[in-house]
């Protein structure tokens, strides 16, 4: 009778997704920012399908943890956020992405 062998611990499949990026909208408007240089709150809105609570609520948090800066001015009278990456977001970004794709080619390896 042959006997079954234990697979080898597996190795860790996401070293370096931020946890502030792990949320749809968070990582949404952080890819889309990352695209333009500056974006208004009822764009990004629009964009991304949330309503303004939930957005901002997460661009709240976003802007806590310095990953945009936040600009506020009047345009015709009305107030107008806008929104753009710094460049710790930007950093934080590019290390989510990278630790994405490690994801999916550990993912496509250990699917095989």
């Amino acid at each position: 009778m042959k006997r079954l062998r234990e697979p080898a611990a597996p190795e860790p499949a996401f070293p370096d997704l931020d946890d502030l990026l792990q949320h749809r909208a968070r990582l949404g408007a952080a890819v889309l920012l990352a695209r333009h240089d500056r974006l208004s709150f009822s764009r990004l809105k629009e964009l991304l399908t949330e309503t303004d609570g939930n957005l901002g609520a997460n661009m709240r948090k976003l802007e806590d943890a310095g990953y945009v800066d936040v600009r506020k001015e009047f345009q015709d009278r009305r107030p107008v956020t806008w929104y753009g990456l710094s460049p710790k977001g930007r950093r934080a970004l590019s290390q989510h992405l990278a630790g994405l794709e490690q994801l999916i080619a550990h993912a496509r390896h250990t699917s095989r």
